[in-house]
């Protein structure tokens, strides 16, 4: 796609600055094109020599003069034009393919191994999506059919990245008979409902969480069952997520945090009230996103 059509279509919703729109270009997952950035204020130049765009500099007391760029009448035009012009068949290049093609020189260790880590790329790419929708970050939301044209965008792209999961758990399938009951195994939970509240008891897992990657795994869960609440058991954890210097239990929060996932970590008194510990527990158990709790009685009361 040219990025003079990203750029007009931006225009169309709203003028904008270059800055801005580099911005709009980087947090989007569709708006694309071949280059880099320096291509945008490349563009904005040659369509404003073909009137496509005007521009105004607009002076700030105490900022920089920025200028603010506009869609013109004939830019509309063209855009329109390139709108209702045939549509490309879409492109399939994933470099993960080619990596595959020539995987059978792998044993089937390493071979699981190199699925299992495109299968966290996804899991992490497909939890960016599924955010970036929820926020509805530089959508312009400005009728009732645009808003609808731009969920069934974020729709296409959800459903891409969870049809490649889907993928790689069917090939893992057919090239090692026992991964369905090992991916099983690897994370054993109950979906719970209290007074109409659903939430995820995690009841075991074959290793204890200790990276980030781990609290992606349980995000990714939740929203695979659109459920934003979690009860996680002491044994769950690992035993560098009670030691504050190695980070893991900041990071791990932190994950569940900017995802909007609600945790009830059930974690006895004696290790709650233990050194430093003690002190973010006791921080934690301020707010209204991770708590640490004694028993699941006190945790059902919290999430519900």
């Amino acid at each position: 796609m040219s990025i003079k059509y990203a750029i007009l279509g931006i225009l169309s919703w709203k003028p904008t600055t270059g800055y801005d729109l580099k911005k709009i270009f980087e947090d989007s997952s569709f708006l694309y094109w071949s280059g880099n950035n320096n291509q945008i204020y490349k563009a904005l130049i040659q369509m404003q020599e073909e009137e496509l765009v005007t521009s105004e500099v607009i002076h700030q007391d105490n900022s920089p003069s920025k200028k603010i760029y506009t869609i013109t009448k004939e830019g509309q035009n063209e855009l329109k034009e390139w709108v209702m012009s045939t549509p490309e068949a879409p492109e399939i290049k994933k470099s993960f393919l080619v990596q595959f093609a020539w995987s059978d020189m792998l044993n089937d260790e390493e071979l699981s191994v190199l699925l299992d880590h495109y299968e966290t790329e996804i899991r992490i790419q497909l939890i960016m999506q599924q955010e970036k929708n929820r926020r509805a970050q530089n959508s312009p939301n400005r009728n009732q059919r645009e808003s609808l044209i731009w969920e069934m965008i974020s729709e296409n792209i959800i459903s891409t990245y969870k049809n490649e999961l889907n993928w790689v758990r069917e090939t893992r399938q057919k090239l090692f008979n026992n991964a369905i009951i090992k991916e099983k195994e690897k994370m054993n939970y109950e979906i719970k409902e209290v007074d109409g509240k659903k939430y995820i008891e995690l009841i075991s897992t074959t290793t204890p969480l200790n990276t980030e990657n781990d609290a992606l795994d349980l995000i990714a869960l939740c929203w695979e069952h659109e459920i934003s609440q979690l009860i996680i058991p002491y044994e769950a954890l690992s035993q560098e997520f009670f030691q504050l210097k190695t980070k893991v239990a900041g990071n791990i929060i932190q994950k569940f945090i900017n995802y909007n996932i609600k945790v009830a970590a059930i974690i006895p008194q004696d290790i709650t009230q233990k050194g430093r510990f003690r002190e973010m527990a006791l921080e934690m158990n301020k707010g209204n996103h991770f708590i640490m709790c004694e028993n699941k009685v006190d945790a059902h009361k919290w999430l519900s």
